[in-house]
């Protein structure tokens, strides 16, 4: 175990040409894959449609509907682990791409898929079945892909390298809402549930196909190829060495994906029904402005990881927690009186959001090499699995008790980013 925190080249070196490449390519692939996977939710009010029966209640369709969405984040910590055990003992490159053509082909088959008048109850359970697929393969392409990036560029370079593929998880996003607004825009209600919604699930799975076949140009991580070479791999099960290991680098890499779970999911996910039902605005205003939002948190992630690797990652979650918590607070609380201040105020708090940036180059650096895909996957998707399920329901409840509930739950989200930023900067990271 003497070799586990090798890095992946003399931290000297600058960035090469092939560092760029495999950052693109990695990016591109996640953006797709990320695009797949969140398309669903833009069309949840036309599944619901299509995929229940006719005279069920409205409320219990858009609850079955959201059922199948979320049993996506319930299949991500087993998913992961999976892929993230052969991934410690095969190679980061394989999981990799396996992991994008199991989100393409199901996209894909969605696309296709007889609706419930054409084949009854089976449509709803193969919808259900293909989104399990999806979430097995987004816990997998995740933290893969911070570990495969990590892994390929100089050791002082390992922010900018997170912040980057975080970028482009983040980018997906933003490509199925604009695709979302595009169907919406250019195809009647009527044209939209008869056949246009099948087009960005069959565009989203012939893009995913796409870039399985761009991944093929990737190269295994340096750091993987060594531990090969010196037979060092895991002995024995790696999530095993983990848990009895390193449970320390657990609870903390769990803790920071809850404080990521409360930037995308109330800021990015849940704000634009909230700026409709709480604040008055037009669905396509809501829309505009989550969509420069996420530009703008595209833009923080990058920033972050360039900071994390200059002043350490402990100093962005103290800032960068400080700057959310009071730039959210604003946002919530001020609308209401200044509903001309939205896009601005928005594009604020989606750059603050950014510093989620830094919480990947923590996590690769937490866990040891011959572990760190079994280590970091666990605590990220089982983080995710819990916090990304629980937070819409706890900003619900407090939603009843107070109209500015997201933004007491991402100011407290915020203290805990900068509590474990202080316990990093005494850590010296």
């Amino acid at each position: 175990m003497s070799s586990v925190f090798i890095s992946a080249a003399p931290d000297a070196r600058p960035l090469t040409r092939n560092d760029y490449k495999t950052l693109s390519l990695s990016a591109l692939g996640g953006a797709l894959e990320f695009y797949d996977f969140v398309i669903f939710v833009f069309f949840a009010a036309v599944v619901g449609k299509l995929f229940f029966p006719a005279d069920m209640p409205e409320w219990l369709r858009q609850m079955q509907t959201f059922g199948i969405f979320a049993a996506g984040y319930l299949a991500r910590p087993l998913g992961g682990i999976v892929m993230a055990h052969f991934g410690d003992l095969l190679g980061r490159k394989r999981m990799f791409t396996l992991s994008i053509f199991l989100m393409a082909v199901p996209t894909l088959l969605m696309g296709l898929l007889p609706t419930y008048a054409q084949i009854g109850i089976w449509a709803p359970i193969i919808l259900l079945l293909l989104r399990v697929v999806q979430g097995a393969a987004i816990g997998g392409e995740v933290p893969g892909a911070w570990v495969f990036v990590s892994e390929h560029v100089p050791a002082r370079h390992i922010g900018y390298a997170c912040g980057t593929l975080t970028s482009g998880l983040t980018a997906g996003i933003l490509l199925g809402s604009l695709m979302a607004t595009l169907i919406n825009t250019v195809y009647s209600a009527e044209e939209v549930l008869a056949w246009a919604w099948r087009l960005p699930f069959l565009l989203g799975g012939v893009f995913g196909l796409l870039a399985v076949y761009l991944r093929q140009w990737l190269h295994e991580t340096p750091v993987f190829a060594e531990l090969q070479l010196r037979k060092e791999l895991a002995a024995e099960l790696p999530l095993k060495t983990v848990i009895r290991e390193h449970r320390g680098a657990v609870v903390l890499s769990m803790l920071l994906t809850w404080v990521l779970t409360a930037g995308i999911v109330v800021v990015i996910l849940m704000t634009p029904t909230l700026l409709q039902s709480q604040y008055g605005f037009t669905a396509a205003t809501a829309l505009k402005a989550n969509s420069l939002a996420i530009v703008f948190l595209s833009i923080g992630c990058v920033a972050a990881g360039v900071l994390a690797d200059r002043f350490g990652a402990g100093r962005v979650l103290v800032f960068g927690g400080l700057l959310l918590a009071a730039v959210s607070w604003t946002f919530y609380s001020s609308l209401k009186a200044h509903p001309d201040w939205l896009f601005p105020l928005y594009a604020l708090t989606g750059l603050c959001v950014g510093m989620i940036g830094a919480v990947p180059y923590v996590m690769v650096k937490a866990f040891p090499a011959v572990v760190r895909f079994s280590g970091l996957s666990f605590s990220y998707n089982l983080a995710y699995a819990i916090f990304g399920g629980l937070t819409p329901i706890l900003v619900a409840l407090l939603l009843k008790a107070d109209p500015l509930g997201p933004a007491y739950y991402v100011v407290a989200l915020c203290g805990m980013g900068l509590l474990t930023g202080l316990y990093l900067m005494r850590r010296g990271r």
